[in-house]
């Protein structure tokens, strides 16, 4: 059986404590591996070298740090396919996903790349007699992240090559359900010529979590995950005085118009829906069906519900593979049992689903529910999992207002062929990221990704300028550098640029 240890100091360690987790491959549901469980000893071990490796690190130049991002770039081309099984076999997602969800956080590394040019102060010359001011940014320190199972390799691409580009150190605490790829990709990075102790990673639960909270080593905190959590996050490490990006959980709703393509809107709905089982923060979970789109839209749905083809994410034409673990896929499939008891009807039951070979697997199949009210737990919870609610409203600003009245707010979509609708929607809607024809609507790596409301506890989004900003502080310098023989008298009032 395979031990998954701690990364600290640029090597594996089994660390202070004896605990471990089991770790099983979703697709099979046989344990493949335990993973070490860290705790405050181990915390404090990681905030230790990364301090000391801080020291160098912070001094070191621009361009070594964005050449050890260039070499990294590369080293992920070249093991995507690896680093994808890897996902794969303890996520369930499909090899193909798994590679996606590597290239996209690829981007920010290639971001990271080219912070030459946007952590470029500005210069103001003469403006007092004599007198010019500049601005630059410095890291904080050592940063944390704390990362969600459902992108093992992405979401914390979102978080350590800006900070660590931009001169922090760092450490992750990976989800325990699929904790390898953390420990793969600190591998990568020792290959690749980051010095030790500048990236490190810590295993484990609640212990692990709240040591990274409070530990007065730590300077930042990046979250990702439920609301609930994301709430406690921010809480507690902001008491402890610490910056924190805390995203939280979602509603995605997708809207289709009369006016729409159904085939090509159903088609990229079923997509946004179903892929990653819909464990997925940005996934389509709620497709609000306005006018006489409604009953069209259902039954194209259906028929893509029905095609989609479930299995082992690493069997070639599976398009979605298993929960996560048994315990979701008996969340899932009793949220669809109490939405037909609430009076949703079930176009597609996704329930009971067996795959040859694979029978003690996490499958569920793709469920499809028709007329959801947003008062039935199907709506109001955010299920993660490969469930469609079909929503029907008379008009786009009642979609709007649907939309609205949740308390998420991370992305949403409309399909449509009508711009002035377009328009007004995307002005009018309480979201963070908005797709038009576009069911993800996962921003390019410079941008920032970060959702309202409920989707965003406090007003920190992540990676792209916002993650510049949240990994560095400025500072403003005002000189003056007189002539030896130039006599300056100092003034009693408060200063000017007279």
């Amino acid at each position: 059986m395979t031990t998954i240890e701690h990364w600290i100091n640029g090597s594996l360690t089994q660390g202070a404590g004896t605990a471990t987790q089991p770790v099983f491959n979703p697709a099979t549901g046989a344990e493949q591996a335990q993973v070490v469980l860290g705790g405050g000893a181990d915390v404090d071990a990681a905030v230790q070298a990364a301090s000391a490796a801080f020291e160098t690190w912070s001094e070191s130049s621009l361009t070594q740090r964005t050449q050890v991002m260039f070499n990294f770039r590369q080293l992920l081309v070249e093991h995507e396919e690896e680093l994808g099984r890897i996902i794969s076999a303890e996520h369930g997602k499909t090899v193909d996903d798994a590679r996606g969800e590597i290239t996209r956080g690829r981007e920010v590394v290639e971001f990271a790349c080219g912070l030459g040019d946007v952590l470029k102060g500005a210069f103001s010359d003469q403006v007092s007699r004599g007198v010019d001011v500049h601005n630059f940014r410095q890291p904080l320190g050592v940063v944390a992240g704390i990362t969600p199972f459902n992108f093992p390799a992405m979401v914390p691409l979102w978080m350590h090559p800006i900070a660590i580009a931009t001169g922090n150190t760092f450490i992750l605490k990976p989800s325990e359900r699929d904790p390898s790829a953390a420990n793969f990709v600190a591998d990568l990075y020792k290959k690749a010529g980051l010095p030790d102790g500048v990236f490190n990673v810590v295993h484990g639960g609640k212990d692990a979590v709240d040591a990274l909270l409070t530990h007065p080593g730590i300077q930042a905190v990046s979250f990702v995950g439920s609301t609930p959590i994301a709430k406690y996050v921010h809480e507690q490490a902001t008491a402890h005085g610490k910056r924190v990006q805390a995203l939280g959980g979602a509603k995605n709703h997708a809207v289709v118009l009369p006016d729409a393509d159904l085939e090509f809107a159903a088609n990229h709905i079923t997509a946004g829906a179903y892929g990653s089982a819909g464990e997925r923060c940005m996934a389509v979970s709620v497709a609000v069906a306005v006018g006489e789109a409604a009953d069209g839209l259902v039954k194209v749905l259906e028929r893509k519900a029905r095609e989609v083809r479930v299995g082992p994410g690493d069997q070639p034409g599976t398009e979605m593979g298993p929960l996560v673990t048994k315990a979701a896929q008996e969340r899932v499939e009793n949220a669809v049992g109490t939405a037909a008891t609430q009076g949703a009807t079930v176009v597609v039951d996704g329930r009971g689903l067996k795959i040859e070979g694979h029978e003690d697997g996490f499958f569920t199949g793709p469920s499809l529910l028709d007329h959801v009210t947003t008062e039935m737990q199907a709506y109001k919870e955010e299920l993660f999992g490969p469930v469609l609610a079909i929503v029907r409203v008379d008009s786009l600003d009642q979609a709007i207002d649907v939309i609205n009245a949740n308390r998420y707010g991370n992305g949403t979509a409309l399909f449509t062929s009508s711009g002035e609708s377009a328009r007004r929607f995307q002005r009018k809607v309480k979201v963070g990221m908005i797709g038009v024809n576009v069911p993800v609507p996962v921003p390019m790596s410079y941008y920032s990704f970060g959702g309202w409301k409920d989707s965003l506890i406090g007003d920190s989004p992540i990676h792209g300028p916002e993650g510049i900003r949240f990994y560095t502080r400025p500072k403003v310098v005002t000189t003056r550098w007189p002539q030896p023989t130039q006599q300056i008298s100092a003034g009693f009032n408060f200063p000017t640029s007279n």
